[in-house]
């Protein structure tokens, strides 16, 4: 039923479903559906049934989304470099292509390592074949490149120094206040109470992360309810719920 909607009359311009997409990409279809929730990568159409449709321009800008998730950008960064006037994507391909290859040189090294040992047995501890600092650095290069907002390059900054327990811990600073979140469920989301604790949550990622202006803030509230592995983690912290409540808080907080 749902390839009676893959063609566009109007323009003769052949359109992907959503599942033809994900077969095509190896992306799942709940992401795909995540990523048109959060703005990211919205269908070219959606029919009157409700079925989503990507043409080639929609396809591209997701090449782009999986070459920054592999340098390991953040989602709200990604949407923020591909809706900025200045994008350049051939300068993002070559990179993507530098990165491919570096990932090749890396797998073929495993290979020809393994096929040793198979054959002749481990006569020398060598772990140099294991090494992917060449490639975290050229991520890393590759996000200062593109990690041209201020936001970003402030968190970038605070986060320099901070090593995997600090990290930890700035982590489950967040996920406390999503627990104080749902332990304020009962309350309406514009009560005084709830209003306060979205001013803290504010705080604490202008302190710990990025200056948080209003619009940055309203952003990750709908970023918070849209689904996936962030509704699911803040869910866990403060119980069932807690994402769609902070959201509304903050929705009403930067209005």
């Amino acid at each position: 039923m749902e390839n009676m909607y893959k063609t566009n009359k109007s323009t003769n311009i052949d359109m992907k479903t959503v599942h033809e997409v994900s077969r095509l990409t190896g992306v799942s279809i709940r992401t795909l559906h995540y990523y048109d929730r959060i703005g990211l990568l919205p269908p070219a159409e959606t029919t009157g049934a409700g079925y989503r449709l990507y043409d080639d321009t929609a396809l591209e800008r997701l090449q782009c989304i999986l070459l920054f998730r592999e340098l390991q950008f953040p989602l709200k960064d990604i949407r923020r470099i591909l809706d900025s006037p200045d994008f350049d994507r051939d300068r993002a391909l070559d990179q993507q292509i530098a990165l491919l290859q570096m990932k090749k040189e890396h797998l073929e090294n495993l290979i020809g390592l393994a096929r040793e040992i198979k054959m002749t047995g481990v006569k020398k501890l060598d772990f140099t074949a294991f090494d992917t600092k060449r490639i975290e650095e050229y991520s890393r290069q590759a996000r200062e490149t593109w990690g041209h907002t201020e936001a970003y390059k402030e968190f970038a900054e605070k986060s320099r120094d901070r090593d995997a327990e600090k990290m930890q811990e700035t982590g489950e600073g967040m996920m406390a206040l999503f627990a104080e979140f749902g332990r304020l469920q009962d309350q309406e989301p514009g009560a005084e109470a709830v209003q306060m604790q979205v001013k803290k949550l504010q705080e604490y990622i202008t302190e710990h992360f990025y200056t948080c202006t209003p619009e940055i803030l309203k952003e990750l509230g709908g970023m918070y309810a849209a689904g996936g592995e962030m509704t699911e983690n803040i869910d866990k912290a403060g119980g069932e719920g807690t994402a769609q409540f902070a959201a509304k808080a903050i929705r009403i907080y930067c209005e």
